[in-house]
């Protein structure tokens, strides 16, 4: 059983109120963008995913970031998870990315988590940000029980879940 329904079309453009930026699925040609945006970020990124999902490691290379993202781009296409980067207008610059993924851990149908490239904590593109991914998961996408990481509960609460058992 998919942990989406079947007819379900996940969204390709999603535009940041109040400015040009906008999210849509992340795809492996985003390397050249990607990589310098989570490296130039990584220690900070490291706090927020290193104990849970081992990334960014201090040691990912250029071909490691593109394999990464040729592998989401492929788990976009099968609805198995979303990567949506956080782009400017012109998408000359990749300032962050959120993740929609099912549930590894029991309680939620839906786990989703967000961050911005270093230059932006505490902007008024985050600020957008964390206004809009709520409502944009609640409007756009079919889950019941969304669990957000980071935000309504810690990464040390979450990992002490137990496992969800269709994990």
């Amino acid at each position: 059983m998919s942990w989406l329904p079947d007819n379900f079309v996940h969204p390709v453009l999603i535009r940041l109120p109040g400015s040009g930026h906008h999210l849509r699925p992340i795809r492996e040609t985003d390397t050249p963008l990607d990589y310098p945006a989570v490296m130039g970020s990584r220690e900070r990124l490291w706090t927020i995913y290193g104990p849970a999902w081992g990334w960014p490691a201090a040691t990912m290379t250029y071909e490691a970031d593109q394999a990464d993202l040729l592998r989401h781009e492929k788990e976009i296409a099968a609805h198995q998870s979303f990567n949506y980067a956080l782009f400017d207008a012109e998408e000359t610059a990749l300032l962050g990315c959120v993740y929609i993924d099912p549930p590894e851990r029991a309680g939620a149908d839906g786990e989703i988590s967000w961050w911005v490239v270093d230059e932006l904590v505490d902007s008024k593109v985050e600020q957008a940000l964390d206004e809009l991914v709520p409502q944009w998961i609640a409007a756009d996408w079919p889950f019941e029980q969304p669990r957000f990481l980071g935000r309504e509960i810690s990464w040390s609460d979450w990992l002490a879940l137990p496992e969800h058992p269709d994990a």
